[in-house]
């Protein structure tokens, strides 16, 4: 038999039981695109993640060294009876992590080291003197250059000196580009208050209040306002020198009088000592209030430093060159051989044939818009998401299984083609594709697909169908197949008509120029559900985030607009609300009880139990945070860390509380639920509740009105899966608006404007429909609903659509066209058009 033959063909699972798998057993195949498909909470990242990845990445990890393995962060053993034939494994997942403050575009796709190995190799450097020396080979062989005009002799430098994350960063910002400098109208934010009554902000939190009585010892008047003070009053308060004074002071809480010797801090220094003392997160908090943050004046934001700046390539520097976007580095540097001299053109040559697939590739993900300047940081999940995708691709690896979680987020429908392009070309190298995704056009791209469900949480859990495209297609238990087939459409609400849609007023917004988005007008109808659409790039946040929001917020509390909105005019509106994806709470201890507000009121109804009397337990004893009852072993938070020596912590339920957070005690503290039953029912303990799901425990809270109401506003809104006790930082993005979302639902919202930004983030076709009959409430209710949006059946449901373009970065920034999806969906220019008609077509 030949090797090929009895190669393994598939991953074989058995027994899978992590999170809400319920001893899953399946096969799936290698060497091919496999989509899993599922509700949202039906298990499929817990299969694709939980298990495939998770045993991947550990068996390839439990290859290396102990020594090794210890430097790695490595994946726990998955709960699985049985993982057969599974090749190494990486993830590119739907929330990469936050990147630091030296992170660029160009470092994280590596580009910058190929420009930085040009720009030393192939650069024109100055020579002490002054005088512009042409490219030569001397910084490759590691001599001197001779400059041919004065003869001085000097060294190139190599690409680590062109790096700000090492000896090339501006010595002023250490390479961040970023200047702290003190905003000294912050200090004295009231001139109408006396140094006496506080009027110096940074004396009362950053500085001893001693700092006053110096003053009034240099003959500062401390008791009349701040406006009030002379020239030189004020001066010594902000600017006075950092002398010791002999102080008489008495101390108010010991009622003691003495003396000493205290330096005099003033206003400007007090903030910039406090600077240089900060150490973590808060204590930047404390003094960020008094910094003004803009770019560094030395290096101007480009990180570098001056002598970093030197060598140049076709007559520009580094800076300038990773200034450029994507697409125009693209362009620019097969320009880069040809003007040099041949001796070194032959050497930029194959520098640049390495940079070119990578730069490729980032464009056919669509990222062509991005600066290589441009801050990690600042950059969205799907593009962090992309630039790994791309890194992988590069790479060239054969026999590898690549999860995706979602890749498709954050991406218009052109860039989805792209996508797909670079999902073939894994393939084509050898390797196995699993994607987890909604996207009925990646989906349909698969060779095999795995739908999971067929509900939520404890409905979901098991794999109800899998095949092909077509026998999904033709499968009566699957939940997706209606949506591959085309057969089913979301349209969900009656939109208004063209004529009416400005019938309930409008908002009207002009904007100057903003990154790369040109000076706008536009027009947003009140009372009606609003898309905002286009491209990566071009522009939707910005006028919306960066826009909108803070001109409505600027104009409701009376304040001045930002600086680069020119008018904002919106009658009858009263109250903004953003609605994104960032994940709530720090850390396991915010569950979706506490965020809800439903654990308040648990607390005090087992408070009132005869059980809970009898023990004396008030409210606060049911706190897992503080209380007596949370669990002692792991102080409430459900998990323990164990240290394994050379194997990575392994983080476990607690198995003291089983994961429930409380003490033994707590359980026997029940609560009935059925009036006149007494112990028959044997009624429920917090810890239980806790356990269960938001449709579980609806039927537990006899009598609780406002609990009772609050989770079923969150089973409403479709997250009746999510069990009280589930931590909230691990929700997804679309998760995490929905919960955001609960406090608001049932009430007035006449005046409010929501704004969401890309809502359908990890939603099913089917989920999408249920938050469209959510916004459609917000909207019956008074609301104004603007959402920032790919999702073409979020799109063909709204009543208007703004779609901004025509690309992206340089090549966007303006309004193609507004109006009725078909409105849109008939504008030539507009890409979103061309997708948005087909969906149109097919309803």
């Amino acid at each position: 038999m030949s090797s090929a033959s009895s190669a393994p063909r598939a991953i074989e699972v058995r027994g899978a039981r992590v999170h809400n798998l319920r001893n899953v057993d399946v096969s799936v195949p290698l060497g091919e695109l496999v989509g899993v498909a599922g509700v949202s909470g039906s298990g499929k990242s817990s299969l694709a993640l939980g298990v495939l990845y998770a045993e991947g990445s550990r068996r390839y990890l439990e290859a290396l060294s102990t020594y090794t393995r210890r430097r790695l962060t490595q994946s726990t053993r998955a709960d699985v009876d049985l993982v057969e034939h599974v090749p190494a494994a990486l993830a590119l997942r739907q929330r990469p992590g936050v990147p630091g403050v030296r992170s660029t575009f160009g470092t994280s796709t590596e580009l910058l080291n190929g420009l930085r190995l040009l720009f030393s190799r192939a650069g024109s450097y100055t020579c002490p003197n002054g005088h512009r020396c042409p490219p030569t080979t001397s910084v490759a062989l590691e001599r001197p250059i001779t400059c041919p005009t004065c003869g001085a002799t000097f060294y190139g430098q190599g690409a680590e000196e062109l790096a700000f994350n090492s000896t090339g960063a501006c010595p002023t910002c250490q390479g961040t580009g970023v200047s702290r400098v003190v905003d000294e109208a912050s200090l004295v934010p009231d001139e109408s208050l006396t140094i006496d009554e506080g009027a110096v902000k940074p004396w009362g939190s950053l500085m001893w209040s001693l700092m006053a009585d110096i003053a009034r010892d240099c003959g500062v008047r401390t008791d009349v306002p701040f406006r009030d003070l002379t020239p030189r009053e004020r001066e010594f308060v902000l600017h006075g020198p950092a002398e010791k004074h002999h102080l008489l002071y008495h101390n108010e809480k010991t009622n003691t009088a003495g003396e000493m010797d205290f330096t005099y801090y003033n206003a400007v220094y007090s903030v910039e000592n406090a600077l240089a003392r900060v150490k973590d997160e808060k204590g930047m908090k404390r003094v960020a209030r008094f910094l003004r943050e803009g770019p560094c004046p030395d290096c101007h934001g480009t990180r570098l430093s001056a002598r970093a700046r030197d060598p140049q390539v076709l007559g520009i520097n580094l800076a300038e060159a990773t200034a450029m976007t994507l697409d125009e580095l693209a362009a620019w540097l097969p320009r880069v051989a040809p003007s040099l001299p041949p001796e070194v053109a032959a050497m930029a040559e194959q520098i640049v044939a390495t940079m070119a697939e990578p730069v490729a590739r980032l464009q056919q993900l669509g990222l062509g818009y991005l600066a290589l300047d441009r801050a990690s940081s600042t950059l969205s999940n799907g593009e962090r998401q992309r630039v790994q995708l791309a890194r992988a691709v590069r790479n060239r690896t054969t026999g590898v299984l690549y999860v995706l979680d979602e890749p498709s987020i954050g991406l218009h429908p052109s860039n989805v083609e792209g996508l797909l392009g670079v999902v073939d070309d894994l393939l084509s190298d050898g390797n196995s594709v699993v994607v987890v995704d909604h996207d009925v056009r990646v989906l349909r791209h698969a060779d095999h697909l795995i739908e999971v469900g067929p509900g939520s949480g404890k409905d979901g859990g098991t794999v109800i169908c899998q095949g092909s495209v077509r026998e999904v297609e033709k499968d009566p238990a699957s939940r997706i197949a209606p949506f591959l087939s085309g057969e089913r459409v979301i349209r969900t609400r009656g939109r208004a008509t063209s004529d009416a849609l400005f019938d309930l007023g409008r908002i009207h917004l002009e904007t100057g120029q903003v990154h790369t988005v040109r000076p706008l007008s536009v027009d947003v109808p009140q009372g009606r559900l609003v898309a905002v659409t286009g491209v990566s790039g071009s522009g939707k946040t910005t006028l919306v985030l960066e826009c909108l929001v803070p001109a409505l917020q600027a104009s409701i509390a009376g304040e001045a607009l930002p600086a680069h909105v020119r008018a904002c005019d919106a009658p009858g509106i009263g109250r903004v609300c953003l609605i994104d994806s960032t994940p709530i709470g720090a850390n396991v201890r915010s569950t979706v009880a506490t965020y809800s507000g439903v654990m308040d009121d648990l607390r005090r109804a087992f408070a009132q139990t005869a059980a809970a009397k009898a023990l004396g337990l008030k409210a606060g004893d049911f706190s897992y945070n503080t209380g007596s009852l949370r669990c002692p072993s792991c102080d409430g938070t459900g998990t323990i860390s164990l240290d394994v020596q050379f194997l990575p912590d392994v983080e476990i339920d607690c198995p003291d509380c089983r994961g429930s957070r409380f003490s033994r005690e707590a359980w026997d503290v029940r609560r009935h639920t059925k009036r006149g039953t007494g112990d028959k029912d044997g009624g429920v303990s917090l810890p239980q509740l806790m356990g269960m799901t938001v449709d579980e425990a609806l039927g537990q809270l006899g009598g609780l009105r406002r609990a009772s109401a609050r989770l079923r506003t969150l089973s409403d809104i479709g997250l009746g899966y999510l069990t009280l006790g589930e931590a909230t930082p691990a929700l997804s993005g679309g998760e995490a608006q929905r919960l955001k979302l609960s406090s608001e639902m049932g009430r007035s919202q006449e005046g409010t404007l929501f704004v969401f930004d890309e809502p359908t983030i990890g939603l099913h076709p089917l989920d999408v429909e249920v938050l469209l009959r959510v916004l459609q409430g917000l909207v019956e209710h008074g609301a104004t609903v603007v959402v920032i949006e790919h999702d073409l059946d979020m799109i063909a449901n709204a009543d208007y659509v703004i779609d901004l373009g025509p690309g992206g970065g340089e090549a966007g920034g303006r309004v193609v066209c507004a109006g009725t999806p078909e409105d849109v969906a008939g504008c030539a220019e507009s890409l979103t058009g061309r997708y948005l008609a087909e969906e149109l077509a097919s309803g």
